[in-house]
């Protein structure tokens, strides 16, 4: 299961799950995040992005991991990646993406903490065939994981996506609230709709247009 590869400096497989600390110097105090969902969030959906060519950021989303960076809001990535679970593409080319999105960023003093990414699928090849696999999206245990690893305070903690998926990703995991965007699938039918039906008095769920609103719509961020 463990793809025997060389990984990035803080990352690990775990039981097949790609699990990175990039500032571990920060897991002292527990902090609040801001948890995003990769493709069609952060960067345009390429359909199982996979080449460094195709990378390309969404406006106005360095400006809102900086804020977070700015405010000691710690930025974490946690992404499905059924690429990788169907045999498209292997942990290498999603390693080189991950790299290329990571400058980009840093390019405009934008830093992430952490990066989460599930290959399981239900119809995914050995090792990764698994009808429903904890670490998956909207299953919560990547940002458990996350929580454990870079010290996270859940209740306090936002996810931000394009699918009704990855806010009730944010939902099982005890979080205040997820923000559904338009971009990628998020302009799908019944993405929106689902994600708002998700909200409760325990759960905030917002919209928005894409990304670039986070900042002015989540106390998290103010």
């Amino acid at each position: 299961m463990n793809d025997e590869i060389a990984l990035p400096q803080g990352a690990q497989l775990v039981d097949g799950v790609f699990q990175q600390n990039l500032r571990p110097e920060k897991i002292n105090d527990k902090r609040p995040a801001l948890f995003l969902d990769r493709d069609g969030c952060v960067v345009v959906e390429a359909h199982y992005l996979h080449k460094v060519e195709d990378v390309q950021l969404i406006d106005g989303v360095c400006d809102v991991i900086a804020k977070a960076n700015a405010l000691d809001v710690a930025v974490v990535f946690v992404t499905n990646q059924a690429g990788i679970g169907y045999g498209y593409f292997g942990w290498l080319d999603f390693i080189a993406v991950q790299d290329k999105i990571l400058s980009r960023l840093a390019e405009k003093d934008a830093h992430v903490d952490g990066v989460f990414a599930c290959p399981f699928h239900a119809k995914g090849k050995p090792p990764y065939d698994h009808p429903d696999h904890p670490f998956r999206k909207p299953n919560p245990g990547m940002l458990l994981a996350a929580a454990k690893g870079l010290n996270l305070n859940l209740p306090s903690s936002w996810i931000v996506g394009d699918r009704a998926g990855d806010v009730e990703a944010g939902l099982n995991a005890g979080l205040a609230g997820g923000v559904q965007v338009a971009t990628g699938h998020g302009k799908n039918e019944g993405e929106r709709e689902n994600s708002l039906a998700l909200a409760s008095s325990k759960f905030e769920v917002l919209t928005a247009n894409s990304i670039a609103e986070v900042s002015g719509l989540i106390g998290l961020l103010s």
